[in-house]
């Protein structure tokens, strides 16, 4: 066990606030001033008044200090909090020793510091306040004062119910502290996942929007730019007498060349122009697999197992939302991160599905993280981690995979995980002296499928009127429209 002080200062993210601390030890302390004026004038036991007070005025002289010296706010690292709930652990550990041990019912309130431990601390502080509070309940069954009546009758509980509450209390330490600790990690990876979800989504659509920017502006400089290479191209007709001024009159129409050429290219990906809002289905994948073309492994794209045809008839047209483009751009990235050779993706519909499948040529998923597969800051319980020499981000998280799922889910997706030896009839079988474009997927395979009536824009809508376009999102509206 690891229980270097330093250690506990490795999750930053996991800070205390100093408030919750004292809050949490005001509830203590009224509840043990509660319980020993009870046991004291309404059961008549005999406790050391002087030696309680005392222990319970240590815990409200901490609380008071700690208000004089600190601000409410702080937040304390992992190891100021380790020692504040150690403090609180000893604190109720004495009071323990002087009201019965473990013949005290509250005992189980010895549970408390090791149970908020395990939510904000570190592995290291949780085992750490575990084994001190197995320790203590330990020496509370050999070494305490017993409760005594006024009339002198000690009050001890049967040998064979001391040492239950002993197995009691050692199996709730570590059975509620490895809950809690689980599911309060759960939940921060969660939400840290959709943080980083978020961010993704977010800059999908800022560089959607920016296309969009310069794809407006070199629409309205179209315009005059023409003009100026039109009037230039005549000027230098007229001045082929004089070199000076022809030699100016080129220069300026090459600079309004290359102006023309520079909006051009940086217009190429204008996405938020109310004419290419929905784009055919194919069109939308080849940009979604567009930025990994030139990564070392070759991306193929088919229509029902086969490559497609010039002019596909019958695709259907599905708006362009950075959701959806994100997403499949985080699924292909994946396949190309662990592919050999060879991604392929082949496209189907039907009248009622739309159907989108990658697939690789790697080892597949693992067998033993089938079931986990989607899931953020994904990690394999044994064995050492794969690794890919493509791979370039999100190195063995599942964060990829997350986004993806989460983007998609959101436009009314079902994703499925598979391996390509594991799924037949999906993709069209090959053989090993077919072509790589007629071949089939026999790594990861990963199917994403649409309800076409719900996805597909209808003609209507493509044909129809565009109206005026709409204004560029800004980071504050973006922010508010996440759910």
């Amino acid at each position: 066990m690891d229980t270097n002080p330093s250690s506990f200062d490795a999750h930053p993210s996991q800070w205390v606030r100093l408030r919750t601390l004292i809050n949490l030890r005001w509830l203590a302390v009224t509840g043990q001033i509660v319980a020993v004026v009870v046991a004291e004038l309404f059961l008549n036991l005999q406790l050391r008044l002087d030696l309680c007070i005392t222990v319970i005025g240590l815990a409200v002289a901490l609380n008071i200090a700690s208000l004089v010296i600190h601000p409410v706010t702080k937040r304390l690292n992992p190891r100021d909090a380790l020692l504040a709930l150690f403090f609180d652990l000893s604190q109720l550990t004495f009071l323990l020793y002087l009201t019965g041990g473990l013949n005290n019912p509250f005992a189980v309130l010895i549970l408390a510091p090791t149970v908020i431990s395990a939510t904000v601390l570190s592995l290291g502080a949780t085992m750490f306040m575990g084994l001190v509070t197995l320790g203590v309940v330990t020496l509370l069954i050999f070494v305490n004062i017993p409760l005594v009546t006024h009339d002198g009758r000690e009050l001890t509980m049967p040998p064979l119910l001391i040492y239950g509450m002993w197995t009691s209390l050692t199996i709730s330490v570590a059975f509620l502290s490895g809950y809690t600790r689980r599911v309060s990690t759960e939940s921060r990876s969660m939400a840290e996942a959709l943080t980083a979800t978020q961010l993704a989504l977010e800059r999908e659509r800022k560089l959607t929007a920016l296309g969009g920017v310069v794809a407006a502006a070199a629409h309205e400089l179209g315009t005059p730019l023409a003009t100026i290479k039109l009037v230039s191209g005549e000027l230098a007709e007229e001045l082929r007498d004089d070199p000076v001024l022809l030699e100016d009159v080129e220069l300026i129409r090459s600079q309004t060349e290359r102006c023309r050429t520079i909006l051009a290219e940086m217009g190429r990906s204008g996405k938020e122009d109310l004419h290419v809002r929905h784009a055919p289905i194919l069109a939308v994948v080849q940009e979604a697999a567009e930025p990994h073309q030139d990564r070392g492994i070759r991306i193929v794209i088919r229509v029902d197992g086969a490559l497609p045809d010039e002019n596909v008839t019958d695709q259907p047209t599905i708006p362009r939302h950075p959701e959806i483009v994100h997403g499949l751009r985080n699924l292909v990235q994946n396949a190309v991160d662990f592919a050999r050779e060879t991604v392929w993706i082949d496209v189907d519909w039907t009248p009622d599905e739309i159907q989108f499948v990658v697939g690789d040529d790697g080892r597949g998923f693992p067998a033993d993280m089938m079931d986990r597969i989607g899931d953020p800051f994904m990690r394999r319980r044994d064995g050492p981690r794969e690794t890919a020499p493509n791979r370039t981000e999100y190195q063995g998280m599942g964060l990829g995979l997350f986004i993806a799922k989460t983007l998609l889910e959101r436009t009314g997706a079902r994703l499925s995980f598979a391996n390509g030896s594991e799924r037949k009839g999906r993709i069209r079988k090959g053989t090993h002296e077919a072509p790589v474009e007629l071949a089939r997927a026999t790594g990861a395979l990963i199917e994403v499928r649409w309800a076409r009536p719900a996805l597909e824009v209808t003609k209507d809508a493509t044909r129809g009127p565009l109206g005026q376009n709409k204004s560029v999102p800004t980071a504050a509206r973006l922010s508010a429209n996440w759910p």
